[in-house]
């Protein structure tokens, strides 16, 4: 991943990639755990030849940003953005987050309502953390910390891609597997520990006014299409999007699919409509 630009925002040094007209609408990209932005690097290339502005930032603790400790809860996620969108003179963008991203790109629209354009929430749960996801998510983040990222990686690697695009895709299963494996598992910990804090988004999501789409990967195990359903089924005029032949990260398995409902997505939000 190349080093990009940064910023000293809240206290540490964010990375980002920021490419197209500075003048153009915003597209804010929010990358999953435990990934980097680079897991955007197909949407930054087209979108920023496409109209654009194109901003995708490494979170705190991931790629190279600031490795933080402890807990990172989502507010602070999304106090990062806000604050490096304030950095980088623009008010207001679309924003798209995938997994806990997308959990981040529903916290940014709580806490900062004014500033979102629209929104992209693919493989996502709006719901609140159970108590057992609670304790799957503490013991992770244990692991993590004694062990570091290479047997979880390994372990997982078959769930954040479809089996048949693990052997169908080499190239992408290695970058997914890269991504993985160079997280700081300091990092991974105090984002699961956060994660885990999340309260349930679905009231909030109900009262959205702005464009939305709901994507998810046919084959997602992590975030099933019950889960996308739901927010599609509670967010005023929301489109949703099912690409086949994907699992967890369908705009990496399936990236033309993945980039035609995005398309779609943003000419829709550039006319003001919600379909």
């Amino acid at each position: 991943m190349s080093a990009g630009k940064t910023a000293a925002v809240n206290g540490i040094t964010i990375a980002y990639d920021d490419e197209g007209d500075a003048g153009a609408p915003a597209l804010v990209l929010v990358h999953g755990h435990p990934f980097d932005r680079s897991m955007w690097r197909p949407q930054i290339g087209r979108f920023a030849g496409e109209g654009l502005r194109v901003i995708a930032p490494d979170l705190r603790g991931y790629g190279r940003s600031t490795v933080t400790r402890g807990i990172t809860p989502l507010p602070v996620f999304a106090a990062d953005i806000a604050a490096l969108m304030d950095h980088l003179g623009v008010p207001a963008a679309l924003l798209a987050g995938l997994s806990m991203g997308g959990q981040i790109v529903m916290e940014f629209h709580r806490s900062h309502p004014g500033r979102v354009r629209g929104m992209v929430l693919a493989d996502t749960t709006a719901r609140a953390e159970t108590p057992q996801g609670r304790w799957e998510r503490a013991m992770t983040a244990d692991r993590l910390l004694r062990e570091g990222m290479d047997g979880y990686a390994a372990e997982v690697l078959n769930k954040m891609i479809s089996p048949a695009n693990v052997a169908g895709l080499p190239g992408v299963a290695a970058h997914v597997l890269a991504m993985m494996r160079g997280t700081a598992p300091q990092g991974a910990a105090a984002a699961l520990r956060g994660r885990a804090e999340r309260p349930d988004y679905l009231d909030s999501l109900a009262g959205a006014t702005v464009p939305t789409l709901v994507v998810v990967g046919a084959d997602d195990e992590y975030t099933p299409i019950a889960e996308a359903r739901l927010m599609h089924e509670r967010i005023p005029g929301a489109t949703l999007a099912v690409i086949e032949g994907a699992a967890h990260l369908p705009n990496l398995e399936r990236p033309a699919e993945f980039d035609r409902a995005l398309a779609g997505f943003v000419s829709r939000a550039a006319s003001g409509s919600s379909r």
